[in-house]
């Protein structure tokens, strides 16, 4: 059975470039590596849904979705406050 996400992404080790994929049947999980990606800084090749790359208005929505998450997330930390608060001051919390 095909995997409904599928991410491409590559790590870069020195010269070296090292592809990587993650599949997931989960879209929470898909967006919480996608955020893990991002925080690391690797290069996102592409992602499928069902076999299918997506469209880049569609990749991008992903991305900022993400791209939100890991902003809240930092401020949390930084912060030292709650997910409700960060809503309600910032509003980046799903």
């Amino acid at each position: 059975m095909l995997a409904k996400y599928h991410i491409e992404y590559s790590v870069r080790l020195g010269r070296h470039v090292q592809p990587h994929h993650i599949k997931t049947d989960d879209p929470v999980a898909c967006e919480d590596f996608l955020m893990e990606i991002l925080d690391r800084g690797f290069h996102i090749q592409s992602i499928q849904h069902e076999g299918v790359k997506l469209s880049q208005v569609e990749s991008d929505r992903m991305i900022k979705g993400a791209a939100s998450l890991l902003a809240a997330r930092r401020l949390c930390q930084s912060l030292k406050i709650s997910p409700e608060e960060e809503k309600y001051r910032f509003g980046f919390s799903a």
